[in-house]
């Protein structure tokens, strides 16, 4: 799919906890994108779209390409995402720059799929979850890892979507994602999605090869 320019609005902006921030956008021109592609944001209030795309990071969408507007779930590490908090509210005109990545369009088993997210890391499986394209998928396994309960700002929207039956885990009750246990309820036959922190991918990856899972079936949004 053709990379595209979008001068977009922010047309609604809410920030459940201290440091993250949920963007919705909206362009006079309908984004296009497939589930599980990510952007990029500009913030240069002096570019008006022509010339030398400036300084940006990357986001992954977690709105369904079925949607009319393009939502980010992000939080505050850095600079550039400190200048976001700073300057973004609604109302604000921005550049964005989309679409990336080919995490759902690679070839793969869709049947018994296992789908692996921690954190904020659910944003590019929701993309997926809330698409029309979902139901080509056979008894997915859905396991998502949150700090706490309330930290589940998603939950609405998950029990919205059919064919969605995740299992949730709240470190302050059941402790991290354990994806030894993970392994022994899919085994080697299954193909693996995992999202979340670069340190959670990495390990999480290791894991499944060693116990004899191959490469190939173990499908990563680790594009930071």
């Amino acid at each position: 799919m053709l990379v595209k320019k979008y001068k977009s609005k922010l047309i609604a902006l809410s920030n459940p906890f201290k440091d993250i921030y949920t963007l919705e956008f909206k362009s006079l021109s309908r984004y296009k994108y497939y589930p599980g592609q990510f952007l990029h944001i500009a913030l240069d209030p002096d570019y008006d779209g022509s010339g030398q795309w400036p300084e940006s990071r990357c986001f992954s969408m977690q709105s369904s390409p079925d949607d009319e507007s393009v939502k980010i779930t992000y939080a505050v590490k850095g600079r550039f995402t400190k200048q976001m908090e700073e300057q973004l509210h609604v109302g604000s005109e921005i550049w964005l720059k989309l679409p990336y990545g080919d995490l759902f369009t690679k070839d793969h088993n869709k049947v018994n799929t296992v789908f692996i997210a921690g954190g904020t890391g659910i944003t590019p499986f929701l993309s997926l979850f809330k698409h029309s394209s979902f139901t080509e998928y056979s008894n997915p396994r859905i396991y998502l890892g949150f700090r706490s309960e309330s930290y589940n700002i998603y939950l609405k929207e998950l029990i919205s979507v059919k064919l969605c039956d995740p299992k949730f885990y709240y470190e302050d009750i059941d402790g991290l994602l354990d994806i030894d246990k993970i392994f022994s309820e899919n085994g080697i036959n299954n193909d693996y999605f995992i999202s979340g922190p670069p340190v959670m991918i990495k390990f999480f990856k290791e894991k499944l090869i060693t116990q004899g899972v191959p490469g190939i079936q173990i499908l990563t949004d680790d594009w930071e």
